[in-house]
């Protein structure tokens, strides 16, 4: 038996036709009736009588409703008291981000405090790993292709990068002689650094940036063209793709906490939230 399955039977029982069962659990006609037969099937009785003017429960019927009414109550008295506990968790969680992740993190954090007005954020937005070991923060949410070891958490995505030029900027250049805007020192461990380093001859760099925003604006800015990251660059409409992304250059996001936080509840919640909220935007770890 499937507990779904009995829900359907349950609302037909009560209601007495299946037209009434459906507008009530909010699915089709055909819905209903095909899990009132999945039912039947998987009991191997007949649990109603159909008739023009409705469904009437066999004496199976009966004894089926009988017994799973309570459990339903059961399970509706369950469901109303978690989620009252949602809505009573309370504290504050301390996140620390990077101003790359920004845009796309913070509707996601609109929608966890209207599901959880109890809990206030604390937002620091650091493009360093912050020491959770000392809880200067409860939870990184960060790209990472090497994540800390003392820490745990889970993927919540990929980021992908490819090379980008403003309309403007190719609209002045040859095809394929450009300038190109690099991180600078301070960026030189990520992946982009490395391509540029390999492909692109010092010569050619017009200009260095910290921040991968900042990149991305200089790109935007007509300054050259830039290994960007494409959440950055697809947002912006003046900027045009020259290529596919490489996936050699993908990074994955990740969600992560001291393991001694992991059990407590509200981190636990947040956690979950956040990493949902954000695989929607970013696609499949």
């Amino acid at each position: 038996m499937d507990w779904d399955d009995c829900q359907y039977f349950l609302a037909v029982a009560g209601s007495g036709s299946v037209s009434a069962a459906a507008r009530r659990l909010g699915q089709s006609h055909s819905t209903v009736l095909r899990r009132l037969d999945k039912l039947e099937t998987a009991l191997d009785v007949r649990l109603f009588e159909r008739f023009q003017t409705g469904y009437v429960l066999t004496a199976s019927g009966e004894e089926l409703q009988a017994m799973l009414a309570p459990i339903g109550e059961g399970m509706q008295d369950i469901e109303r008291k978690l989620a009252g506990q949602d809505a009573a968790l309370q504290g504050t969680i301390r996140v620390t981000t990077t101003d790359t992740l920004m845009a796309v993190l913070l509707p996601v954090l609109a929608d966890f405090r209207a599901r959880y007005p109890g809990i206030q954020l604390q937002i620091t937005v650091n493009n360093s790993f912050l020491n959770l070991s000392k809880r200067d923060a409860d939870v990184a949410i960060r790209p990472s292709n090497t994540p800390p070891d003392n820490l745990v958490g889970r993927k919540a995505g990929t980021l992908r990068t490819a090379p980008y030029a403003s309309a403007a900027y190719l609209a002045q250049r040859p095809r394929g002689d450009h300038a190109w805007i690099a991180p600078d020192d301070s960026l030189a461990h990520l992946r982009q650094a490395s391509w540029l380093r390999e492909h692109v001859p010092a010569e050619k760099i017009a200009a260095s940036v910290d921040s991968l925003l900042g990149m991305a604006a200089a790109v935007e800015a007509g300054l050259g063209a830039g290994m960007l990251l494409c959440l950055l660059a697809d947002a912006r409409p003046g900027l045009v793709r020259l290529a596919d992304p490489d996936p050699a250059l993908d990074t994955d996001v990740w969600i992560l906490t001291h393991p001694d936080l992991r059990r407590v509840q509200r981190i636990r919640m947040f956690t979950a939230f956040v990493c949902d909220g954000l695989a929607a935007v970013l696609g499949p770890a």
